[in-house]
């Protein structure tokens, strides 16, 4: 009887024991799956980071590299223009200047405009001139360029401008400049094509 008791106990020990170890087995695998699982989820997530990583440092290196060629054309064309800009007004100012407060200039420019008012309208001028040629300017308007023009002329002078004239119909309807300001503009225009094409080509 203690036999059987033995070997029953025996039975129920190494069935225990071989179930609890299957048992134990497929835990263990099963444990190794999932962390496989994970790894391999881990590693592809780190992938995805990296590449999606490298993309946006790719796309901001792109993104760099366009912003500074922007810049630097951008700086460029201003330099060109400033460049430009000095050297027209260097060349043309000091010159303008001078001839817009020299008496026969203005008296030639002013015969030459008022001579196509008065072929084109019989409406009276108006002239205004700078104040500082008041002396040279207003006698010869009185006497010489009322009589060599059909319609009537009138001469007003200011201060406002320091070279040259505006000339106009007298009821003000509009009025052409011929100022200092306005022959640098239209001469600077003229050279500004060939000052261009002279520092870059």
């Amino acid at each position: 009887m203690s036999n059987k008791l033995q070997e029953l106990t025996d039975k129920l020990y190494n069935e225990g024991l071989s179930k609890g170890k299957a048992e134990g087995e497929q835990l263990v695998a099963e444990a190794k799956k999932k962390a496989g699982e994970i790894v391999d989820c881990a590693r592809a997530e780190a992938e995805a980071i990296l590449a999606n990583a490298g993309k946006e440092a790719e796309d901001l290196k792109a993104k760099a590299a366009s912003d500074i060629r922007m810049a630097s054309t951008q700086a460029l064309q201003a330099t060109r223009k400033d460049i430009e800009n000095l050297l027209v007004g260097n060349l043309c100012d000091a010159k303008v200047k001078e001839a817009c407060k020299d008496p026969d200039f203005i008296k030639e420019v002013i015969k030459s405009v008022s001579a196509g008012f008065s072929a084109q309208e019989s409406k009276d001028l108006e002239l205004v001139l700078p104040e500082n040629l008041r002396s040279n300017l207003e006698p010869w308007v009185k006497s010489e360029l009322s009589k060599a023009l059909a319609s009537g002329i009138k001469a007003d002078f200011s201060k406002k401008i320091q070279g040259g004239f505006t000339i106009g119909p007298a009821d003000g309807s509009y009025f052409v400049s011929f100022t200092d300001e306005t022959f640098k503009e239209l001469i600077s225009e003229y050279l500004r094509p060939v000052t261009k094409k002279l520092l870059f080509g």
